[in-house]
């Protein structure tokens, strides 16, 4: 058999072909949902994304007899390493064929790439960090994945480990039915009312007069929530404005909740349509026409992802998370809303994941975060 070769992606051509190397990689795959084509190009670096305004990104291309055979990416996280006092280099964006030589090469290539820098410790998969795609999907192959959650075939959870790497966390996506949600709102209206009452709490949808303060305001309140969460790191300003600048389009008012004290949004929680079927219908491209199939009329959509339910740190611990639930249970009722996901959830998260299951809601899929530390 040939030769494996891993060459770092430099030229204009090889930028195109790590682009599009997953629609061959996944080509007749019924549950591969393909990624927005001018997002997955931020994403690596190859338009304007204020993430690498500090961080760093080397993309590599695996071929045999000339073919591309698989993809990944080095990701040097600078704020990751400074925030959290570490040395650890990141990687993601990868794809094989089944195949253990090719996995090893790509890994080594990563892994040399760091070692020039002095780093020896790996860890990812992250897309490119936490605050955006993550995790290699280990259990739940049957249905695909919710919008924004990766997919990967079965067999990528060997290769990943023939190599030597070994589990550092798994995070949890759980579903629901909306049949379970009036009687989790039956349960929480009593106690959310007290809260409500003792902490003068105003609870409202995000306002469409404000439309781009407030999306800027949400992202902050998740900024600030999740200080103190494994593997986090703050969003730069830019980040922010960056981020809150792409969710303007895809975030409904509606499924928007924010609670404020004495004026201000103390936290707040937002769920996404699931937009995987339309942009699975566009191959992912938003032009000419994707852009406009992809958000006309959006009440067609019957599916949502609960991305996040956040509280300021100085009020975590008051109750005012189930306030926001209490809050957005009737708008997603009122939209007609049939599934939801609510993901993801880290495996440490003890609180968020027990009150997700006396909720009724079933653990669906399971992805993980490996760890890989060369030999002393």
């Amino acid at each position: 058999m040939a030769e494996v070769v891993v060459k770092p992606v430099l030229s204009r051509r090889e930028k195109k072909l790590f682009l599009q190397y997953p629609w061959k990689q996944y080509a007749g795959d019924p549950i591969w949902i393909p990624p927005l084509r001018s997002y997955q190009k931020e994403q690596v670096g190859n338009a304007k994304n204020p993430f690498y305004d500090r961080n760093e990104i080397q993309t590599f291309l695996a071929l045999r007899s000339g073919e591309v055979c698989g993809r990944i990416a080095a990701i040097l996280n600078v704020a990751h390493n400074e925030h959290h006092k570490e040395n650890i280099g990141f990687w993601g964006f990868f794809e094989s064929i089944d195949d253990q030589e090719v996995a090893d090469a790509l890994f080594s290539a990563v892994r040399d790439w760091f070692a020039e820098r002095g780093i020896h410790q790996l860890r990812g998969p992250t897309n490119p960090s936490l605050n955006s795609e993550i995790g290699l999907l280990i259990e739940g192959f049957d249905t695909s994945p919710y919008f924004m959650m990766t997919y990967n075939p079965p067999y990528y959870e060997r290769l990943v480990e023939g190599f030597g790497f070994r589990k550092s966390q798994d995070l949890y996506a759980y579903w629901g039915s909306i049949d379970m949600l009036p009687a989790v709102l039956e349960r929480l209206t009593p106690i959310c009312e007290q809260i409500i009452e003792r902490f003068e709490v105003n609870v409202r949808s995000l306002d469409k007069t404000r439309f781009r303060e407030d999306v800027e305001a949400f992202v902050t309140v998740y900024n600030r929530a999740m200080s103190n969460t494994w593997g986090f790191v703050p969003m730069t300003k830019a980040e922010v404005q960056h981020q809150a600048k792409g969710l303007r389009q895809l975030m409904v008012p509606e499924l928007a909740i924010a609670a404020e004290i004495g004026g201000q949004i103390v936290g707040a929680c937002f769920a996404l349509l699931d937009f995987n079927p339309r942009i699975k219908e566009i191959d992912g491209r938003l032009f000419p026409f994707g852009f406009w199939k992809l958000l006309s009329n959006k009440r067609a959509i019957k599916r949502l992802r609960l991305i996040s339910t956040n509280v300021i740190p100085e009020y975590q611990l008051h109750g005012i998370g189930l306030v926001l639930m209490s809050g957005i249970v009737p708008k997603a009722l009122e939209w007609g809303m049939e599934e939801a996901e609510f993901s993801w959830v880290l495996e440490s998260n003890s609180f968020s994941r027990g009150s997700l299951e006396k909720g009724g809601a079933k653990r669906t899929k399971t992805y993980r975060i490996y760890d890989w530390q060369a030999e002393k």
